[in-house]
């Protein structure tokens, strides 16, 4: 890697807190639309269900260009490539915010999605390059706790503006957060750049991004009227069959796009396939909550975001105790638990109904917060244990690609249970009974990581999490 004219001594909370920044801004943005869409739904005159629209389109469009990112950091250089990013994000924020339409609003978050499909995985390149390892825990620990301020405080306030004032100033929250992300580059972030500058695949970024896009946009509006019937089986087969071509193609190309060889990594494989599913359960919930408590339960957006805010903070308090956890269990045994106990916290959202007192829905959501947040920072740290240096731009794209790849499909998957259980009761709006059911099988998908994890070494990872290998061997033969 090229020096930088930077600092070397810097803090290690310095550059997490800069990428942070840009974390922030998406997590908040992105909390803030999902307390917003039944009102969003209301004034733009649509079904509340047909705005995971807007959710879909953002995850969608992280996913087709995230692969792009690492190739444009090496070849730019990180630091601008970041700043770029921002500058792309603040413009389509803007854009959401005068959409008077559901198509301009689509358009408009999809844009959104291509600055932060190169805003933070550039982000977390620049970090992982100037962290060494043994520090990773705690610089992901630095990292992720101002990016949960936005969940944190973006559930009330997006509410307290959408009920109180009008939804579209939700979005113009993101100008100067934005702004002060760009300055805060320019002043600390290291311009780092690869050392050997790989061709970009453009036949996989092609075969990739269609596919992603035609399967995943097929899935999401299976079962509405936007298309002709036959529309949806359509673009998901030709999106699977484009899947399965790029599949063939990254076996024989020398530099794949999305490189499918990191898989043979066991640390690397955990976190993406478990993590994929775990989730593909967890990416509900932004869009089921917030909708089973304004149009399930008759809240408004204020008080639905006063109740999500306790998930939040839970998220938060867990990031000062994440180091210690995985020191003393260690990153097998804290994934595989841990992917139980988030799936029985997301069977006990099943069981809320109007008359659950508010305190207690905020107490379970507080400590289910805390869990998926662990869940998460551990996810996030074992993918990059035994990846060499020299593909950390393609790990970062490939972890990137599948974490939105299954937090979309996770909303279309919420949103198709939703629309079969309301047909199946032949009712004309969304009960109680729908939600529990979309968030018993949500459950079960978040469970099922566990088995992913359990196959790992008991002493995977232990460069990161500084746990006793040798102990937790003796533990597991045990």
């Amino acid at each position: 890697m090229p020096p930088s004219s930077e600092p070397a001594d810097q803090p290690i909370w310095l550059i997490p807190l800069v990428v942070a920044s840009a974390l922030f801004m998406e997590n908040m943005d992105s909390s803030v639309i999902a307390t917003s869409l039944p009102a969003i739904a209301t004034d733009l005159g649509e079904d509340p269900v047909i705005l995971k629209l807007a959710l879909t389109s953002y995850l969608l469009s992280l996913a087709i260009f995230i692969p792009l990112s690492g190739w444009c950091a090496d070849r730019y250089g990180a630091r601008t490539v970041f700043q770029v990013a921002i500058a792309i994000f603040i413009a389509s924020s803007l854009g959401s915010a005068m959409a008077d339409s559901l198509l301009e609003l689509v358009v408009a978050r999809s844009a959104q999605g291509v600055g932060g499909a190169m805003m933070v995985p550039v982000g977390r390149l620049i970090l992982l390059r100037s962290v060494p390892k043994a520090r990773m825990v705690n610089a992901l620990a630095w990292l992720t706790i101002p990016a949960l301020v936005g969940p944190l405080i973006g559930p009330p306030l997006g509410g307290y503006i959408t009920t109180y004032y009008d939804w579209r100033w939700i979005f113009w929250i993101n100008v100067p957060v934005g702004v002060l992300g760009i300055v805060l580059a320019r002043a600390f972030m290291p311009n780092v750049r690869g050392e050997g500058l790989e061709p970009l695949d453009w036949t996989g970024f092609a075969l990739s991004g269609l596919g992603l896009s035609t399967l995943i946009f097929g899935f999401t509006v299976a079962g509405r009227d936007i298309l002709p019937p036959w529309a949806a089986p359509a673009m998901i087969a030709c999106g699977a069959v484009l899947l399965a071509a790029y599949v063939v193609h990254a076996r024989r190309t020398a530099y794949p796009i999305i490189d499918l060889k990191l898989l043979t990594f066991a640390t690397f494989r955990t976190s993406v396939v478990g993590g994929g599913l775990f989730r593909l359960g967890i990416g509900a919930i932004p869009f089921l909550l917030p909708l089973m408590l304004q149009v399930g339960f008759g809240l408004d957006a204020f008080q639905t975001g006063i109740i999500t805010f306790a998930g939040a903070f839970g998220a938060l308090t867990m990031k000062f105790t994440a180091g210690a956890i995985l020191r003393r269990w260690g990153f097998r045994a804290v994934l595989t638990v841990n992917a139980l106990i988030c799936g029985a916290f997301l069977a006990l959202y099943a069981l809320f109904t109007p008359q659950t007192p508010h305190l207690l829905i905020a107490l379970v959501l507080l400590a289910g917060g805390f869990c998926r947040s662990l869940q998460f920072t551990c996810l996030n740290a074992v993918a990059y244990a035994d990846t060499p240096e020299n593909l950390m731009s393609r790990a970062t794209a490939l972890v990137a690609v599948a974490q939105q790849l299954f937090l979309s499909a996770g909303v279309a998957l919420a949103a198709f249970i939703l629309e079969t259980t309301q047909s199946m009761r032949g009712a004309v709006e969304l009960g109680s009974e729908d939600f529990a059911i979309a968030f018993y099988v949500i459950a079960v998908l978040t469970a099922t990581a566990a088995f992913v994890h359990w196959r790992l070494a008991p002493d995977a990872g232990v460069e990161i999490s500084g746990h006793d290998a040798a102990r937790a061997v003796r533990w597991f033969r045990s």
